[in-house]
């Protein structure tokens, strides 16, 4: 499966569940370690769990595996890595507090790195 296929398929398994403020951000430029940044919030840690799982078990369904997930215990903030495409699943908070929209969206250097 090609890497936008991949995005749009996580992109429904959130839409499935009602993710809030599903953003999907083209990194190619920035980095050579994925191609898409997907981003979404749960209303509760709950619903933040439930979309994650959702999404790995809608890509299983295809035939796609996650490299790696992280965060589930806590369910603030779960990553799916699935390699060329990566999804952040968060509470409203922990979003508004790392701002990754923000951080991904400008060139490196522009921050005075």
């Amino acid at each position: 499966m090609q890497a936008e296929q991949l995005k749009e398929l996580v992109v429904e398994a959130l839409d499935d569940l009602k993710a809030v403020n599903t953003v999907t951000l083209d990194v190619t430029g920035l980095t050579d370690v994925m191609d898409y940044l997907v981003i979404a919030s749960g209303t509760s840690n709950r619903h933040v769990k439930s979309l994650a799982d959702n999404v790995c078990l809608e890509a299983k369904k295809q035939g796609q595996r996650a490299l790696g997930v992280e965060g589930e215990d806590a369910g603030e903030w779960v990553l799916v890595d699935f390699g060329d495409v990566v999804v952040h699943v968060m509470l409203p908070a922990t979003r508004d507090f790392y701002d990754l929209e923000r951080l991904w969206s400008e060139p490196p250097g522009s921050r005075g790195d």
